[in-house]
């Protein structure tokens, strides 16, 4: 049965009022909370989490414990509130646990782990609301919170869904869009262009692939600006609260077009 809410009408407005490639808006919060090494709220329409990031420190268990690099643990906690059937899930949940372990492989390769050999670094995702594309907020609030926590990183990692609605194709899908369309997420690093993840739960048809990710490409430079946007302020009010006035550049960090060129390892 199709869903009672038409998904894309003749004018080519979703049922938010979106047009078909238009993102929701984003929100990012910066601020410490807590005893977290770094911080981020991060909100995507009516998605929002709270990731808070610890490390790199001594791992709990020795079994744990990596010679050669640190060791990235991601866990994922659902609020009771953050949706509409109020199911309380526990830690050992098996969407839970699934997208913990999809979020630690798509930062593993961007984390220079190896600067901190037999260490551990923390990951910990709240969600506080839900209302589609979880997982790219969660890797787009994740990304932010190890730059604020001052992990060295090769590059952004920013995430976004997309989908087709008959022939159309839509990005930053709401969850009544997800329920009713064949969707993927992917992540993207911008500077480099390579994908770090890219997941389905749905069949796509394999005709729509090749234009679904150059849409997600896109869009990823755009989430990109924004985040690049959201850390020059930061930068600039966490000087300016030191007395040592507004770091060159910093405040059109956010307008820049291309990156500061990172080391290789």
């Amino acid at each position: 049965m199709g869903s009672r809410v038409e998904i894309l009408n003749d004018g080519g407005f979703r049922s938010d009022g979106r047009r078909q490639y238009e993102l929701r808006d984003v929100s990012v919060d910066l601020s410490q909370h807590g005893q977290a090494d770094g911080s981020a709220v991060i909100t995507h329409g009516l998605t929002q989490v709270l990731v808070s990031v610890f490390g790199p420190r001594e791992a709990k268990m020795r079994s744990q414990t990596m010679h050669n690099r640190a060791n990235i643990n991601v866990e994922v906690a659902v609020a009771t509130f953050s949706t509409g059937e109020r199911r309380k899930r526990s830690r050992g949940d098996k969407r839970t646990l699934e997208m913990a372990a999809t979020i630690k492989s798509t930062f593993e390769p961007v984390i220079q782990t190896n600067l901190y050999p037999r260490s551990q670094i923390d990951i910990f995702i709240q969600v506080l609301q839900q209302d589609g594309g979880l997982l790219q907020t969660c890797i787009n609030g994740t990304t932010l919170a190890l730059i604020n926590a001052g992990i060295p990183m090769l590059d952004f990692v920013c995430a976004v869904t997309g989908g087709v609605h008959a022939t159309s194709p839509l990005l930053d899908l709401t969850l009544l869009e997800e329920n009713d369309i064949p969707n993927v997420t992917i992540a993207i690093m911008p500077r480099t262009n390579k994908v770090t993840l890219v997941t389905m739960e749905t069949r796509l048809h394999v005709d729509r692939v090749a234009e679904i990710f150059r849409l997600a490409a896109e869009a990823g430079s755009v989430i990109h600006k924004e985040m690049k946007a959201a850390i020059g302020s930061r930068t600039s009010s966490l000087v300016a609260s030191m007395g040592l006035g507004t770091p060159k550049g910093a405040d059109n960090m956010g307008d820049r077009g291309d990156d500061v060129q990172m080391d290789e390892y």
